[in-house]
């Protein structure tokens, strides 16, 4: 079976951590991205943590013609994994048919093409969005999913039923969807982390620019949900140790070691931790002081949601191993050295 592995969305932010762990386990990759969020420099940084560059398109996987011909002139493809997505809650509530049409319409292209070009493996970025907001805590890759609060977790759901139907139809086929809890940190080389365009869509490089003094303030939106100080409560994985968690499920697929065509997993921490105890870990952990200020609560957020990650440990053999100060001092590492060590 090739070794060689299509990520798509690789040189973003999850997509370059995991291309760091499957090059140090000895995987070929090839990336695909359109850079509409990410930028080309990560290429660079990811052979200088792995002595690899990875071999790289530009292209937007929503353009059925150019996914196609990719397939057509790259041969020996062992298996894909799935990023590449638009993926803020509150842009997807202002700008649905932007999200539904990249989020959709990319998966569906790879999926044509993996029943044309005969690639039986995916494993797709999904997202503990699937779940709403959950009557009972934690969650199980068996909590009913609800309906979604936002456009984004509505696309991840919708693309788990898309990817089922396909498995179903085409037995050739097997697929992982990981359902990611909330990712965090950067790489302990500081050499690649999360650097969004334009405001931050999430808490923690939010938290470390206002630390860095390039946003006046953190805006924690709500302090009166029912948690024990008011504010939401995720679950922040490390992204080290999510990008390891795809290896391992490659791993399983290549090795023939699923259970069942379409397999899902939970990845987290199995922890809640809330937005304030996010801002004194990272005041902990840095000696920096973060500015902020409690307004509203957003549309499209829920109130409070964590993993059981029991079925993933016994079942994959993987597990969160970094803490939460390590994790948040890893992202002002990361931000120091994006804004040259202030």
């Amino acid at each position: 079976m090739s070794k060689k592995i299509l990520v798509t969305g690789g040189t973003g932010y999850i997509g370059s951590h995991t291309v760091v762990e499957l090059q140090d386990s000895g995987f070929d990759v090839v990336v695909v991205d359109n850079l509409s969020n990410s930028n080309i420099e990560v290429l660079d940084n990811i052979d200088k943590i792995t002595g690899i560059k990875p071999y790289f398109e530009n292209f937007d996987l929503a353009d059925r013609k150019k996914t196609h011909n990719f397939f057509e002139r790259t041969s020996d493809i062992g298996a894909i994994i799935h990023f590449a997505a638009s993926k803020a809650v509150g842009e997807s509530v202002e700008k649905p048919l932007l999200y539904y049409g990249n989020n959709l319409v990319s998966l569906i292209n790879l999926l044509e093409c993996q029943v044309q070009f005969q690639i039986p493996h995916m494993v797709f970025s999904s997202s503990c969005t699937v779940y709403g907001q959950p009557e009972k805590l934690p969650v199980t890759e068996e909590t009913p999913r609800k309906d979604a609060e936002s456009p984004y977790g509505n696309t991840k759901r919708v693309n788990e039923d898309i990817m089922r139907d396909t498995i179903a139809a085409h037995p050739q086929l097997r697929g992982i969807a990981l359902r990611y809890f909330n990712p965090v940190g950067a790489h302990a080389s500081a050499l690649i982390g999360e650097l969004p365009l334009g405001v931050p869509q999430n808490l923690v490089p939010f938290i470390t620019q206002t630390a860095a003094g390039l946003r006046d303030e953190l805006k924690v939106f709500g302090d009166d949900y029912n948690t024990p100080d008011g504010s939401a409560v995720r679950d922040y994985i490390n992204v080290v140790d999510l990008a390891k968690a795809h290896v391992v499920a490659i791993e399983r697929l290549l090795g023939g070691k699923n259970k069942e065509n379409f397999e899902i997993f939970n990845l987290g921490t199995g922890r809640g931790v809330s937005v304030l105890e996010m801002v004194k870990g990272f005041e902990k952990a840095t000696g920096v002081k973060v500015n902020y200020k409690i307004v509203g609560r957003r549309q499209g957020d829920i109130e409070k949601i964590w993993a059981d990650t029991s079925y993933a440990n016994s079942e994959l053999g993987w597990k969160a191993e970094k803490g939460l100060e390590e994790t948040l001092l890893s992202a002002w590492e990361w931000e120091k050295r994006v804004r040259g060590k202030m």
